[in-house]
C-alpha cells in the first residue's frame, strides 16, 4: 500500500472507533425498549408505570447535561481524551444498570449512561468534523448518525434473540444490558491508537503536533494548507466576541434562538421516542405477545437504518422546509391511523401488525426526513458567534422535551390507554406542523452569511453593541 492508502486507511480506522461511541448512544437508548417489560415484573424490579418513565428518562436527563458540559470538556480536555472518559463511563454504568437491585439503584446508573451518550452526541460529531477533510466532511459525519441508528437496530436484534431464548429466565433483562460493555471496551482501547484532533492542538498553542498529526492522514501539501486554514480560523474565532445570554435582548438573536428551540422541540413532540423507548409496550398492548413484540421491533430498527440512508441522499435533493412539512404530515397521519385502529379494531387479531405496520411507517417519515433535516438545520442557522450560545441551549431543550416524553409515555398509555395517548400527539404534530409552515425559513442554497443577513433584515436590521464595541451581526 503506498503512503497516500495508508493516509486513507488510518483516517477510515480513526472514522469506524470513534463513531463507537455513536453506535453506544444508539444501542443504550433502544436496549430499554426490550429490557422494560421483564424488569418491570414483580420479582425483578416490580416497575408501575410512573417508575417506568422514570428508568427510561433518567438517561434523557443525563444525557441533557452530559451533552450541555461535554463539549466544554472536549474543549479543555481534548476531544480524544474526553472520548476515553465518555468511554470508561459508558463501562460503568453499563454494568452497574445490569446489576442494579432495585429501581433506585437503576435510575442512579441510568442517569450517569445520559452523561455519557449527552457527552457522545456532541464529543464525537466535533472531533469527526476536525479528523475529516472539507471536501468530504458531511459524509464523515452523517456516519455517526449511521451508527446511532445502527446500535438501536442491535439492541432490538439482541433483544428479540434473548427474550425469545431466555424469555422465561427471571434475569433475562440482565442479560440485554451489559452487551453494550463490548463495544465500550472497543472505543476504550481503540481511542488510545488514535491521534487528538488537529483543531484542538492549534487552540492550545501545539502547532507542530497539529501538523504531524495531519501529514498522517493527509498529503504533504494539503495538510500544510489546512494547518494555515486551521491557524488563521482560530486567530479570528479568538478574536470574536461570543454571544451570551444578555444578547438574547436583541429581537434577531432572539428569533433565531427561538428557531432553533422549536426545530428541536419539533423532533421530539413527534412521539418518535416514545416508539424507540416503548414499541415493546405498546406491541404489546396492541395485542402482541412479549417476544413476539420483541421481534416486531426489528422492523422498525431496519426501517429507521434504511431510511437514514434516504434521509442523507434527499437533503442534497430536496428544500429543507418541504421535506420537513412532508416528514411531519407522514408522522402525524400515522399515528392518527394507529389511535382510530386502537380503538375500531380493539381486540382484533389484525390489530397488532396495523400497528407494527404503522409504527414502521412512522420511522421511515421520522429517519427519512425529519431528524437529517433537524440536525443540519441547526447546523446552518446559527451564525459562529451565535453558535455556542444556540446550540447549548437548544441541544438542552432537545433532550429536555425528549426526557418529558420518555417520563409520562408510560403514565398516559397507563391512564388513557393507546388511542387517546397517541390522539395526545396528533394535536402535538398539528402544532409542529403549523410552526414550520408559519417560522421557519428556508436554508438550502443560502451561504451562512447570508441567512445571518437574513435573520438582521426580518428584526428591521437591527444589531447591538456588545462587549470590546463589537456587535452580534
Amino acid at each position: 500500500m503506498d503512503k497516500q492508502g495508508k493516509q486513507h486507511s488510518f483516517l477510515r480506522t480513526i472514522i469506524l472507533i470513534s463513531t463507537f461511541g455513536g453506535l453506544l448512544f444508539g444501542y443504550d437508548t433502544g436496549v430499554i425498549n426490550g429490557a422494560l417489560p421483564y424488569m418491570s415484573r414483580a420479582d425483578q424490579l416490580n416497575l408501575n408505570s410512573f417508575t417506568q418513565g422514570l428508568v427510561t428518562s433518567a438517561l434523557l436527563f443525563g444525557a441533557a447535561f452530559g451533552a450541555v458540559f461535554g463539549g466544554r470538556l472536549s474543549d479543555y480536555n481534548g476531544r480524544r481524551k474526553t472520548i476515553l472518559y465518555l468511554a470508561v463511563l459508558f463501562f460503568v454504568s453499563t454494568i452497574g444498570c445490569a446489576l442494579s437491585p432495585n429501581a433506585i439503584i437503576m435510575v442512579i446508573f441510568r442517569f450517569l449512561l445520559g452523561l455519557a451518550v449527552g457527552g457522545a452526541s456532541v464529543t464525537v460529531p466535533t472531533y469527526l468534523a476536525e479528523m475529516s477533510p472539507a471536501e468530504s466532511r458531511g459524509k464523515m459525519v452523517t456516519q455517526n448518525e449511521l451508527m446511532i441508528v445502527t446500535g438501536q437496530l442491535l439492541a432490538f436484534t439482541f433483544n428479540a434473540v434473548i427474550g425469545n431464548v431466555l424469555g422465561e429466565h427471571p434475569h433475562v433483562w440482565r442479560y440485554m444490558l451489559p452487551i453494550a460493555a463490548i463495544p465500550a471496551l472497543f472505543l476504550f482501547f481503540g481511542m488510545l491508537k488514535v491521534p487528538e484532533s488537529p483543531r484542538w492542538l492549534v487552540s492550545k498553542g501545539k502547532k507542530e503536533d497539529a501538523l504531524q498529526v495531519l501529514q498522517k492522514i493527509r498529503e504533504k501539501k494539503q495538510a500544510n494548507s489546512e494547518l494555515q486554514e486551521i491557524e488563521n480560523a482560530y486567530v479570528q474565532e479568538s478574536k470574536m466576541d461570543k454571544a451570551t445570554f444578555k444578547d438574547l435582548t436583541v429581537p434577531w438573536v432572539r428569533r433565531v434562538v427561538f428557531l432553533g428551540i422549536g426545530i428541536a422541540v419539533v423532533q421530539q413532540i413527534t412521539g418518535v421516542n416514545s416508539i424507540m423507548y416503548y414499541g415493546t409496550k405498546i406491541l404489546q398492548d396492541a395485542g402482541f405477545q412479549t417476544e413476539a413484540a420483541l421481534i416486531g421491533n426489528i422492523g422498525n430498527g431496519i426501517v429507521s437504518v434504511v431510511a437514514t440512508f434516504v434521509g442523507i441522499w434527499l437533503l442534497g435533493k430536496v428544500g429543507r422546509r418541504p421535506m420537513l412539512i412532508t416528514g411531519l404530515a407522514g408522522t402525524t397521519v400515522t399515528l392518527l391511523l394507529i389511535a382510530i385502529f386502537s380503538i375500531t379494531l380493539e381486540g382484533s387479531e389484525i390489530l397488532p401488525y396495523i400497528v407494527l405496520a404503522l409504527t414502521i411507517t412512522f420511522l421511515a417519515f421520522q429517519q427519512g426526513a425529519i431528524s437529517p433535516v433537524t440536525w443540519l438545520m441547526l447546523s446552518e442557522i446559527f451564525p459562529l458567534r451565535l453558535r455556542g450560545l444556540g446550540m447549548g441551549v437548544t441541544v438542552f431543550c432537545l433532550w429536555g422535551v425528549n426526557f418529558l416524553v420518555g417520563l409520562t409515555f408510560p403514565v398516559l398509555l397507563d391512564s388513557i390507554g393507546l388511542s387517546s395517548t397517541f390522539f395526545v400527539f396528533v394535536v402535538l404534530g398539528i402544532g409542529a406542523i403549523t410552526f414550520v409552515a408559519k417560522c421557519l425559513p428556508e436554508t438550502k442554497g443560502l451561504t451562512l452569511e447570508q441567512l445571518e443577513q437574513s435573520f438582521r433584515s426580518y428584526s428591521g436590521g437591527s444589531s447591538k453593541v456588545l462587549n470590546n464595541n463589537k456587535t452580534i451581526g
